[in-house]
């Protein structure tokens, strides 16, 4: 071969080879194992479908902390490299679920496994029935963990059965967590109705009398001290006390959420929130005995849309100031609800000798269907006969009403404003609110004491008695601002 033929076939060579070196360069990945515990996502059941839409209603929608919990379930010390994503399923961990065996631990030890594992999912699996005692689920734990429900979960059945050693006053605390779910298709049953019937209940003792004595019941579900939490999907029934509660927290988001116990079980509000900021309440369906939705003093920045109330005793800011206490609450909206068979619509309760403010908080868009009291504010709350006036008290300020509409029960006055004799209620707005009794033809007068404001519309029956402008006394009452 001669010299030129040499070189030609070398650099055919070189080319050839590069070319092959870059296809094989092209195709080469970096395979990982794949994982081969259950993805987190792969056994979160979907959520169920909105609530019933209220009809007529758009359908597009955007106590001080008193003391720790004490003996939380502390997690345990996480491994070097703890594997994310898992599911922890209780029956993995011995949990029998046929409704009488006492599944606490194989609950307890769950937790600790998943709270230590990054997006983690705790799964209390369909088709079976959990008993547990007093628990308390506490963190700090990994980011992203999920407590899922797809079952039933219950407490122990009365105050009978219930351990001598565990609290009376909560079932299930979630402690000092930070980007939480609580979610699933099932339900958590409650197991009230001997809590209800304790003759230191209202009306439960002999001849409709209440006794004397601790009356302690426990609240079903309650959040203590946590942060950026979501509450999705999950029924509610039959709650010894309040079902759900959240105290000291922020960043809460609830909806798709059913919760339900007799018309007259006794202090059992639905969701009660208190110390706590940033909340948003949607697309839920709350029928009890006391307050859907109660809104305890330190709140602000709640906002509550498409929830439909009843029977029950409405939606309540308060009640605030008990035992001379400071109250501050601010920039609440309810917006495009129904209450329905209610023993109040939208209500904000004060005791005398309170301080603080109540102020920004808009009721918007609300169907009343044979509610007493639709729009109340009452200053002389009193839980006994035994109270006396006082003249300090929360001040209350810059309230709307707009497009309250529906039938009121007559036998008590469709709009109530009683304020303090020293503090009067301010800047009070109503507008197109048209309330019609249920039954009859009687139109009862609005009730009127110290409440200024304005009507922007007329208002059905005419409320006379609101008076213009602001008291003379109005600097006084703004020292009882909250700062």
């Amino acid at each position: 071969m001669n010299l030129f033929g040499l070189c030609l076939s070398v650099y055919i060579t070189i080319i050839l080879l590069s070319i092959n070196s870059n296809n094989v360069q092209g195709r080469h990945h970096i395979h990982k194992q794949k994982n081969l515990k259950a993805d987190k996502r792969s056994h979160v059941s979907e959520s169920p479908a909105y609530a019933p839409s209220p009809e007529g209603v758009p359908s597009s929608y955007p106590p001080p902390v008193t003391s720790d919990p004490t003996d939380p379930i502390v997690p345990s010390d996480p491994p070097e490299d703890p594997s994310s994503g898992c599911t922890y399923d209780v029956t993995s961990f011995g949990a029998v679920g046929d409704g009488t065996t006492d599944d606490t631990a194989a609950f307890r030890n769950a937790w600790k496994e998943a709270c230590a594992s990054e997006s983690a999912v705790l799964l209390a699996p369909s088709d079976h029935t959990f008993m547990i005692t007093s628990t308390i689920f506490s963190g700090p734990c990994k980011p992203g963990l999920v407590f899922q429900l797809d079952g039933v979960l219950m407490p122990p059945n009365g105050p009978d059965c219930w351990p001598k050693e565990d609290s009376k006053k909560q079932w299930i605390v979630f402690y000092r967590l930070d980007d939480f779910t609580f979610t699933g298709i099932g339900t958590i049953e409650g197991n009230g109705e001997q809590w209800w019937d304790l003759p230191c209940k209202p009306h439960r003792g002999p001849n409709g009398s209440t006794l004397p004595g601790p009356c302690d019941s426990p609240a079903l579900i309650r959040f203590f001290l946590s942060s950026n939490l979501v509450v999705t999907g999950i029924s509610i029934k039959n709650s010894p006390q309040f079902h759900m509660k959240f105290d000291g927290c922020e960043g809460v988001l609830i909806e798709k959420l059913s919760i339900s116990s007799p018309k007259l079980s006794p202090n059992t509000d639905g969701i009660h929130i208190e110390n706590t900021k940033s909340v948003g309440i949607y697309n839920s369906v709350i029928a009890n005995g006391d307050d859907c939705i109660s809104i305890g003093t330190g709140c602000a920045n709640v906002d509550i849309d498409r929830v439909i109330c009843g029977p029950s005793h409405g939606i309540s800011i308060g009640s605030l100031g008990v035992q001379n206490s400071q109250a501050c609450v601010s920039n609440i909206t309810v917006t495009n609800a129904i209450i329905k068979d209610s023993d109040n619509g939208v209500r904000i309760k004060t005791w005398q000798g309170g301080a603080g403010s109540v102020t920004g908080i808009s009721f918007e868009n609300i169907q009343m269907d044979n509610v007493r009291n639709c729009v109340i504010v009452d200053q002389y709350y009193c839980s006994t006969k035994a109270c006396l006036n006082q003249t300090s008290a929360v001040y209350v300020r810059d309230i709307s009403y707009r497009n309250i509409k529906g039938t009121y029960d007559v036998r008590s006055p469709p709009i109530h404003f009683a304020c303090s004799d020293t503090v009067a209620c301010t800047n009070i707005t109503m507008s197109e609110v048209e309330l019609f009794p249920e039954e009859g033809e009687l139109l009862d007068d609005p009730f009127c004491w110290n409440a200024y404001g304005v009507q922007e519309t007329l208002t059905i029956p005419p409320i006379d008695c609101l008076q213009e402008g602001e008291p003379e006394s109005i600097a006084e009452s703004s020292s009882y601002g909250c700062y």
